[in-house]
């Protein structure tokens, strides 16, 4: 069955400029800034209006040269203004259809399809910006399930699946959303781009005006200027809280036969799938913040995928989770990996002093450099000093890992504490490493890798008992015989 070329919906033109506009803004403003400052007001309007003249013209040259075309097992898609560039994606090779929609997407009742394939080469993938939800639908079930029915609305589907075959299912509660936004990174983020934006505006603010408001701040007394910071404090947090909210909102996962399924977002809604036969591992990460309160985030490492473009470094299937509650949503969504943290064999105490002197030794270095040229100050790469020997011994004590059966549980931190299910025919390496002072103290390395799709991820315990490393090698080469 082959279909006539297509183009994208015409909002498409509207992507394309949205695109071109933020991906020139970054390094256009601060040439205009400098010509503001300069007064130059006319010139940068005059410049604005030619460029964007000239991104409108390449959008809708981009749109109508645009052009993609589903065939039985296939789908090729065309594109370029000047130099045409010419691809064909098989369905054998498509790893996951995902659909997303923006607030313009909504509006227009469009979808966005991302196709990645196997993999890690990032130009094999592909991205439909703009296609109606039917046309994303047919695409999706044509790609990845070869049916030549006519479209139907995939979510409501899903949804009617779920209750009718009774496959399991878990969403995630608005109170939960509230303490992942509260126990959150996000806030960092949010501060430190508040603090880029206040630096490039701060030319643009007159120089009387920002005397005066500098002056006033000066003149205020120690209590105001403290109640100012907290309420700062208090406002960004609230929008880390609120971008929590926006992205998960409705965050729901369903684990059917070969897939997990996954639905999120308040503004942008995106429908993901993740097929079982590409998830590597299974992570549970908790955060400083988060380990003291009993929470975690669930996440798996998946094979290929697409590179880049802000991606990060984990899928994650479950935004927050209590720590008690990760082995029975385990065996009910991922039977596969079971949680059992109890028994786990960790480091000797002898493995002690080298995780504190991997920690410590840069702040250590300048702390005594700092108390030979300015004593006074040496108090501060002292404390960061005395923080660093504290994350080294955390480091310690998490460090451990488990066997059972055909299952690797490792357990890491760097700053956040790790704990990572590997099957083992999901490890594609096994090393063991030794230097001079390991082999007096009867320790070792192990350094194991997984697929995923920034090509690999190993997953390194130092400082193992060497007969804990020859059981973990015996385990590895047994089970791959």
């Amino acid at each position: 069955m082959m279909y006539e070329p297509k183009r994208l919906h015409p909002a498409g033109m509207i992507f394309n400029l949205f695109q071109g506009i933020r991906q020139s803004i970054v390094g256009l403003l601060p040439i205009a800034i400098v010509t503001v400052g300069n007064g130059e007001w006319l010139y940068v309007l005059l410049g604005a209006a030619i460029l964007l003249v000239l991104f409108i013209v390449f959008s809708v040259l981009a749109w109508y040269r645009y052009t993609y075309q589903l065939e039985e097992d296939q789908i090729r898609i065309e594109q370029g203004i000047f130099i045409r560039k010419k691809r064909t994606i098989s369905k054998h090779r498509i790893q996951s259809i995902d659909l997303s929609q923006n607030i313009i997407h909504r509006i227009f009742g469009l979808t966005k399809v991302q196709i990645e394939t196997a993999g890690s080469d990032q130009r094999i993938d592909a991205a439909l910006s703009a296609v109606t939800m039917e046309e994303g639908q047919l695409l999706h079930q044509q790609l990845k399930y070869n049916k030549q029915s006519e479209p139907v609305n995939e979510e409501s589907e899903q949804q009617e699946a779920a209750v009718s075959k009774q496959y399991p299912q878990r969403k995630v509660s608005v109170k939960q959303l509230l303490i992942a936004g509260s126990t959150s990174a996000s806030f960092g983020i949010i501060l430190g781009l508040f603090g880029l934006v206040f630096s490039d505006l701060e030319s643009l603010i007159p120089d009387r005006f920002y005397n005066q408001v500098t002056d006033w701040v000066v003149s205020q007394a120690m209590q105001v200027l403290i109640a100012f910071g907290i309420l700062t404090f208090l406002i960004l947090w609230c929008f880390g809280i609120l971008q929590t909210l926006i992205q998960y909102w409705n965050f729901t996962i369903t684990r059917y036969e070969k897939e997990l399924f996954i639905t999120r977002g308040l503004l942008e809604k995106k429908q993901s799938t993740i097929p079982l036969k590409r998830i590597q591992a299974v992570g549970i990460k908790e955060s400083v913040i988060r380990q003291p309160l009993g929470f975690a985030i669930m996440y798996v490492e998946i094979a290929s995928g697409e590179i880049g473009q802000n991606q990060e470094m984990h899928t994650l299937i479950f935004p927050l989770i209590r720590k008690k509650q990760v082995a029975a949503f385990l065996e009910e969504l991922l039977p596969e990996y079971s949680y059992q943290p109890d028994n786990m064999t960790k480091l000797p105490k002898k493995a002690l002093p080298y995780y504190l002197f991997r920690a410590a030794i840069f702040p250590l270095l300048a702390t005594i450099t700092v108390a030979v040229l300015f004593f006074e100050y040496a108090w501060i790469p002292l404390i960061i000093t005395v923080a660093a020997c504290l994350l080294g011994y955390l480091q310690f004590r998490s460090t451990a890992y488990k066997i059972k059966g055909e299952q690797l549980m490792v357990k890491k931190r760097n700053t956040s504490k790790d704990t990572i299910l590997i099957q083992h025919k999901k490890l594609q390496s096994f090393q063991r490493k030794q230097h001079i002072l390991h082999r007096k103290q009867k320790l070792a390395t192990m350094d194991t890798a997984i697929l995923n799709k920034f090509l690999g991820r190993h997953f390194i315990l130092r400082e193992l008992r060497e007969q804990d490393l020859d059981l973990l090698a015996d385990w590895y080469s047994y089970q791959k015989e």
